[in-house]
């Protein structure tokens, strides 16, 4: 089975909660909400990850930075690599052997 990934930003700020009363519990919050985003798209929850960017810094200062990403698969919804079946080949008796035109409307 082939999976697909996506990487997003884990969630820096939170939102105000009536049943969240400390800091904690409102960004326990966040991710849960996220989490529950992602997985209503069929996205499985793998893990989290501290990855270091180089970025700018001032007019010619360069500083790295870290950032935490969730990481997130699902199985492919189709196969990229269809395995095809193995086509006759051609003969002097036959020929070159003809293949069926594609279906559907012809190109603009």
């Amino acid at each position: 089975m082939r999976f697909e990934y996506s990487v997003i930003p884990a969630p820096t700020r939170t939102e105000k909660a009536r049943e969240a009363k400390t800091p904690t519990d409102r960004f326990a919050l966040s991710l849960t909400a996220e989490l529950n985003r992602m997985a209503a798209e069929g996205w499985e929850y793998l893990r989290a990850d501290v990855l270091p960017s180089e970025e700018r810094s001032g007019l010619t200062g360069r500083a790295t930075v870290y950032h935490n990403v969730l990481v997130f698969r699902r199985p492919q919804a189709a196969d990229p690599e269809v395995k095809r079946l193995p086509q006759p080949e051609a003969t002097p008796e036959t020929g070159p052997i003809a293949t069926p035109a594609p279906t559907g409307a012809a190109p603009a």
